[in-house]
């Protein structure tokens, strides 16, 4: 089968399509003919701490094969799988280490996938697990509920804009911080106001709020205190050195970070949003296949508005253009 696979080492590393084994289901996994994929940041950002520390060492211990989000076809299933059958159609994610959706076809666990959202393309289904997931466990950890009053730091990237309608959802009073050229999209997305960091300090007569959630991983518990309520959570997503330490050596159970669990009852929450119209994927843009190297350099560029999708498989009247 076609699969997207690293070509040299080091910080030049290239994503190529080439050639690999099928892969083969286990008694819990469903194999899946894989429609579309998404680019998320831990990808690069794993290739790249690689390269810096350890090159080519390192860099040959990571798995081959690239993408933890999926949307396709159930094509087989293992002798305990019981809740999916051949042709369903299935999103989800599997993070051991990666699903490798960035393949023709993928193995995934039975309970990291559900049956995609009605009114949902395979583009717009691939978008949603790792980034929706990640909002909405980060906002269970920050105990967001009716009333709170939530800071989403980086509102409009993939975690950010998932995480302002999902808040919103949950009854949050929502208060987004991103650039200017991005205040209309966030306020479309239910936003109750918008903080454009561009113009100064965000933290500058705002707050304090009950929940600041840093999806960029920039910020730390320490350089966002001014801003919480005495019984306030900094949650983040982690990624960043600095963020990563700080929250790992502190020693405030209101002080977390988010490390995303793949868990079908999740995703199933999700389709209850989607499909009661509380939340829709936002995408920044659709690549082929062939120009996945393309795709993650939009990535890594800071620009996308949303998630950005790979079309893997035939997408047939399924809106597989870019």
């Amino acid at each position: 089968m076609k699969a997207i696979k690293t070509a040299g080492l080091g910080l030049g590393t290239r994503l190529v399509v080439g050639e690999s084994a099928p892969p083969k289901p286990g008694p819990n996994d469903v194999l899946v003919d894989v429609k579309a994929a998404s680019v998320n940041p831990k990808d690069w950002k794993l290739n790249r701490t690689a390269a810096i520390l350890a090159t080519p060492i390192l860099t040959k211990r990571l798995p081959p094969l690239f993408g933890d989000d999926l949307a396709g076809e159930v094509r087989a299933t293992g002798a305990n799988v019981t809740d999916f059958k051949v042709g369903d159609k299935v999103y989800g994610m599997d993070m051991r280490p990666r699903t490798a959706s960035l393949a023709e076809q993928a193995v995934i666990d039975e309970g990291c996938i559900a049956h995609m959202p009605k009114g949902l393309d395979f583009a717009e289904a691939a978008s949603l697990p790792l980034a929706a997931l990640t909002a909405l466990q980060g906002l269970r950890i920050g105990q967001a509920m009716p009333g709170s009053e939530v800071l989403i730091i980086g509102a409009s990237g993939g975690v950010g804009t998932l995480a302002v309608q999902i808040a919103k959802a949950l009854g949050c009073h929502v208060t987004g911080v991103c650039s200017g050229r991005n205040r209309s999209r966030v306020t479309d997305l239910g936003a109750d106001a918008v903080i454009d960091y561009t113009a100064g300090d965000f933290r500058r007569d705002s707050g304090p709020f009950d929940l600041v959630f840093d999806v960029t991983s920039y910020e730390t518990p320490k350089s966002c205190a001014a801003i919480l309520k005495p019984k306030g959570y900094f949650v983040s997503t982690g990624g960043n050195v600095r963020s990563v330490i700080a929250i790992r050596t502190s020693l405030s159970p209101r002080e977390r970070g988010v490390i995303v669990r793949p868990l079908r009852r999740d995703l199933e929450t999700l389709n209850e949003m989607i499909e009661s119209g509380e939340l829709k994927p936002i995408i920044d843009s659709r690549f082929p296949f062939a120009e996945t190297q393309e795709a993650y350099n939009r990535s890594r560029s800071g620009r996308a508005q949303g998630k950005i999708v790979i079309m893997v498989g035939d997408v047939s009247g399924d809106g597989g253009e870019r």
